[in-house]
């Protein structure tokens, strides 16, 4: 059974960093889409930064390219999934979720951000940044 775990998230002032990590087990794929998504109050779910594990492709919204990076660590039984957010503003404050599409086999860079496809999701992990 798929899992999908996350941690790094807490409270921060705006120009700091944060690193997200989701530990992500149950796969039996060896390649797919897996990323994080974001959910501000009263706002729709958004992709922030997603990647395809066969290759390395990687995506991320226009409002945090440069600012955050996505990476993978598949050395352990468990693959775990990172998200380094640096220059932090108070619009990145939201929930923010891991999740994974284990079935499509390509995707373009909208269908890659997009929540919709992406079958198993984890909790979420607050992340709030003050000005």
């Amino acid at each position: 059974q798929v899992q999908l775990v996350e941690s790094g998230g807490g409270s921060v002032q705006a120009g700091g960093s944060l690193r997200l990590s989701c530990a992500a087990s149950g796969f039996t794929e060896s390649s797919y889409y897996i990323g994080w998504f974001r959910q501000a109050p009263g706002k729709e779910r958004e992709g922030v930064a997603t990647i395809w594990t066969g290759g390395d492709r990687t995506y991320y919204a226009d409002s945090v390219k440069g600012r955050f990076s996505i990476s993978q660590d598949n050395s352990g039984d468990t693959n775990t999934l990172f998200l380094q957010m640096n220059s932090l503003k108070p619009e990145d404050t939201a929930m923010y979720y891991c999740a994974a599409d284990l079935l499509s086999p390509i995707k373009t860079k909208v269908q890659a951000l997009s929540p919709r496809g992406y079958d198993h999701w984890g909790q979420g992990t607050q992340v709030t940044v003050s000005s």
